[in-house]
């Protein structure tokens, strides 16, 4: 996937290109992580649902043996039908939730040994668009995802400061900064979400549908984020999607589920095919060839 509306789209110009914004957003470990040859180590598999299962009730399952590992520099989007467990996994994966069986580890850890303020320097959480009692300005949301590190006094020095601008500068939030979220629109909004996600300095972040709501250029905007959030700074990217076509045309993997269980997974050109979509969606499904790179477009019968 390449081109105008492939995945990997550079920015010209800004502080974030390059070692030296990665090291400030990611750490120096994502920073130094390899490049350019495509082959992702097994030891980056920083995010490791194992057997998970769970239930809000014990007669009624809601996860059923999932598996799924999560590796840096890849994009991952999560798809299925409405109930088949897709925002559960997510809560799991948060650690909002406790599996009642199997595990989910996080950098070789339980993600349930981690402390609230240990996890959140870790993992950075994007909702669907938000929503507030309280009026604040884009600049000072994306400060919040500062607390982690500064506590709930949020006493910023200069290393907050420039997380803060090159988090901004890199979602291109910057000329809102000191508009209230409520005066911007459903696609700058969510970018000044994920900039706050950004400012929390994680090496994985997961989002929540972030494009529902969304007129179709924002959809295809912050889809291109979340490739460029994977492949250019080598953080490990999932997103919950109702998107097939959006989802296979930007993410590296597709993890496809249907009643609690992972119906299908990998790369897009092995989940979208007509059979089984079908079975995921239980509606008769075309592939509509575009004659470019992109891959197939699904169409419902």
């Amino acid at each position: 996937m390449g081109g105008a509306d492939g995945q990997r789209q550079p920015r010209a110009g800004g502080h974030l290109d390059g070692a030296d914004g990665r090291a400030v957003l990611c750490g120096a470990a994502a920073a130094s992580a390899r490049e350019g040859d495509g082959m992702i180590d097994p030891a980056d598999a920083i995010l490791v649902a194992d057997d998970v299962q769970f239930g809000y009730r014990a007669d009624q399952p809601v996860l059923c043996g999932v598996n799924m590992t999560v590796q840096r520099g890849r994009f991952v989007c999560v798809l299925g039908p409405n109930g088949s467990g897709k925002t559960t996994l997510l809560r799991c994966l948060l650690g909002q939730l406790t599996p009642s069986g199997g595990d989910i580890r996080l950098n070789g850890r339980a993600i349930r040994s981690y402390r609230p303020r240990e996890l959140a320097r870790t993992m950075a959480y994007v909702p669907q668009l938000p929503q507030s009692a309280f009026s604040f300005t884009a600049g000072e949301i994306v400060r919040m995802g500062r607390l982690s590190h500064t506590g709930v006094l949020g006493l910023t020095g200069e290393n907050d400061r420039k997380v803060v601008q090159l988090a901004m500068e890199m979602t291109e939030t910057t000329a809102f900064a000191d508009r209230e979220l409520e005066e911007l629109s459903g696609g700058e909004s969510q970018r000044v979400m994920i900039a706050r996600g950004l400012a929390q300095q994680p090496g994985v972040i997961l989002l929540d549908e972030p494009t529902s709501h969304l007129d179709v250029r924002h959809q295809i905007t912050i889809y291109r984020m979340m490739a460029r959030l994977a492949h250019d700074w080598q953080m490990a990217v999932v997103c919950v999607s109702h998107d097939v076509n959006l989802a296979g045309r930007f993410a590296d993997e597709l993890v496809l589920m249907k009643a609690g269980r992972v119906l299908a997974d990998g790369p897009p050109g092995e989940v979208i095919r007509a059979d089984v979509l079908s079975a995921a969606y239980d509606v008769s499904v075309e592939l509509i060839e575009t004659g470019d790179d992109q891959g197939p477009i699904m169409r419902a019968q």
